[in-house]
């Protein structure tokens, strides 16, 4: 196959450059964590931003969801909010004499989860139900998502205390963790100079694309050409996790396939029609990142993943081929 007979992904990298364009005015931080939320949204999958509080996580979560002009909700987690609270529930009318199902905030097409791992295990059991179901089990009856759903979920490192730890089952039902991390001295500065402004950033952020171009973006990233020796490459470094005698926990035939995808979505979304072995080294630890855990001995010695998983790949040979 030639590359002139490889899909056109224009229309996703013209719909990512846009919205990243419009989310930096009011996010200020790498470019690239843009693009790998991006990346799980095209996808179809849902995204995990991991950091210590303050670092923009909600600012970026409630900018993308404005830029992509779609049904928004946010889902502020506590330890006394219930599954109900935020599927739905049924309420009496006295006027009518009747139950009426209200629906909630989970039922919307871009969903921020505010501090997920502040939620009961109930409660993020019924999250996680509908984020892999693609639909809600509410009061007796099943409510389809929208094929657009996207949840992006926050979550406090694991040393703030009054937190509930997700499970590595349900970590795994995350396409991505990302970590936006603290922005450079410039972009603190910008941070600074417009909080000068009255008004919050996001608050000018018009919509740049509509329901229908991110329906094409997603159909589009599925065509994007995937070389033999890449998908081998993928199947090397997944491998090679589960063989790490300081892994207790390699990742799974779904991290496998998660990389698959994303790597898809982020070569689509830099302009490409085909994956190369970049995109895969640069999705590796936000895919695995969750999916992996070290055993008691590494972890006790100090040893974090991404740094492990950074350090396996570099012993996979990358492969070179005249598609790659």
């Amino acid at each position: 196959m030639s590359r002139t007979e490889y899909t056109d992904t224009a229309p996703v990298h013209a719909a990512a450059s846009r919205i990243a364009q419009t989310v930096s005015t009011a996010f200020r931080g790498k470019p690239e964590t843009v693009d790998h939320i991006l990346a799980a949204f095209f996808s179809g999958g849902h995204v995990l931003l991991e950091d210590v509080p303050g670092t923009g996580k909600t600012i970026l979560a409630r900018a993308i969801a404005k830029a992509v002009a779609l049904p928004f909700s946010r889902i502020q987690c506590t330890s006394d909010l219930m599954p109900a609270d935020i599927t739905g529930v049924s309420v009496f009318s006295p006027r009518t004499q009747k139950f009426r199902f209200r629906k909630g905030p989970l039922m919307s097409t871009i969903v921020l989860v505010d501090e997920l791992n502040r939620a009961t295990p109930r409660t993020q059991s019924a999250l996680l139900e509908a984020m892999a179901e693609g639909q809600i089990n509410a009061d007796g009856r099943l409510f389809p998502l929208s094929d657009l759903f996207f949840v992006i979920a926050t979550e406090n490192p694991v040393e703030q205390e009054g937190t509930f730890p997700l499970p590595e089952a349900q970590k795994d039902r995350f396409l991505l963790s990302v970590s936006p991390g603290y922005p450079s001295a410039d972009d603190e500065r910008l941070i600074l100079e417009s909080h000068r402004r009255s008004g919050h950033p996001v608050d000018d952020i018009a919509p740049v694309t509509g329901a229908d171009d991110l329906r094409l973006c997603k159909r589009l990233v599925t065509e994007v050409h995937v070389d033999p020796a890449v998908r081998d490459y993928m199947l090397a470094l997944s491998t090679a996790t589960r063989n790490d005698p300081r892994i207790a926990l390699g990742a799974s035939p779904r991290g496998t396939l998660a990389l698959y995808r994303a790597s898809q979505a982020l070569a689509a979304i830099r302009g490409r029609s085909w994956v190369v072995p970049e995109d895969v080294k640069e999705l590796l630890v936000p895919c695995f990142l969750k999916r992996i855990l070290l055993s008691t001995e590494y972890l006790a010695r100090g040893y974090k993943v991404a740094d492990l998983v950074a350090e396996i790949a570099e012993t996979i040979p990358v492969p070179v081929s005249r598609d790659v």
